[in-house]
């Protein structure tokens, strides 16, 4: 019985964790460039450029991850403020926006 609620005691804890750890929430920064395919280059750039300067991002900004420990991410609960989570999902967006970018070889001549 004793070993049971240890059992049961210890899902929850994990179940608690699901959808707020700190590595389930970086690697949802992580986004697809194909969405932006479809975004005419010069709208693209300028984009990127205007979620650069409103985060105060470089222009290659990339998704950042953390190192809580060899196997200690999906348990890790995520303490980063609001506004911390919200730059490094615009990091991924500019990451996103500049792949869509090189592969179609925007700016320069003669890309759509």
């Amino acid at each position: 019985m004793r070993w049971n609620l240890v059992v049961l005691a210890s899902c929850l804890a994990i179940a608690g964790c699901v959808g707020t750890s700190i590595a389930e929430r970086q690697d949802a920064n992580v986004q697809s460039s194909l969405q932006y395919d479809s975004v005419p280059c010069d709208r693209l750039l300028a984009q990127r450029n205007r979620l650069a300067q409103q985060y105060r991002l470089p222009q290659d900004a990339k998704p950042s991850f953390s190192g809580p420990g060899v196997g200690l991410g999906p348990f890790t609960p995520d303490t980063r403020s609001k506004a911390q989570r919200e730059v490094e999902q615009a990091s991924g967006r500019i990451d996103a926006m500049n792949r869509s970018i090189a592969r179609r070889e925007c700016g320069k001549p003669g890309s759509a």
